[in-house]
């Protein structure tokens, strides 16, 4: 969770540094094609994106802490009475732990990635989102949560 937290601090780090170069009036929503269609001012943008960045991240990170607090039956798992029978119990709740804390991380660089992005828009005159880096980075933020979602599964099989 120290990983998942220096990595929310650098990125709150990244949006406070990089949005200075925003002007006053920030392009925040653009439309298909990069037109800038909805507009906020420069501390309500950096207010949400902040909420972003940290908020949502950290909001998963501590759920997924709190599953202790669960009781087994409320927690859905392939093979969930093998994973969640007494004996295994702690070692499943720290492994929930610990990719909570895991996905975290690339949600937060994803988030930053966009502000990124939102910065360079804001940089033309007009705004113009650049859509093509958008879904680049969007392509591997996908990658990531497949390859993610692929090793959670085999993790929880159950062992022959």
């Amino acid at each position: 969770m120290l990983k998942t937290l220096l990595v929310l601090v650098v990125g709150a780090g990244f949006v406070l540094f990089t949005a200075g170069s925003l002007p006053a009036v920030v392009a925040s929503h653009f439309v298909s094609g990069g037109a800038a269609n909805g507009f906020m001012p420069r501390e309500t943008y950096l207010k949400f994106m902040l909420a972003l960045v940290v908020g949502l991240p950290l909001l998963i990170a501590v759920l997924s802490r709190i599953t202790a607090l669960v009781p087994p039956t409320m927690i859905n798992l392939p093979n969930r009475d093998y994973w969640l029978a007494p004996e295994r119990l702690e070692e499943t709740l720290a492994y929930l732990r610990g990719q909570g804390s895991f996905f975290a991380v690339p949600l937060c660089v994803l988030l930053c990635y966009v502000h990124w992005l939102v910065v360079q828009a804001n940089a033309l005159t007009p705004p113009h989102f650049p859509e093509s880096k958008f879904f680049a980075g969007l392509a591997v933020f996908v990658v990531v949560l497949v390859v993610w979602l692929g090793r959670f599964v085999m993790h929880f099989r159950r062992p022959d």
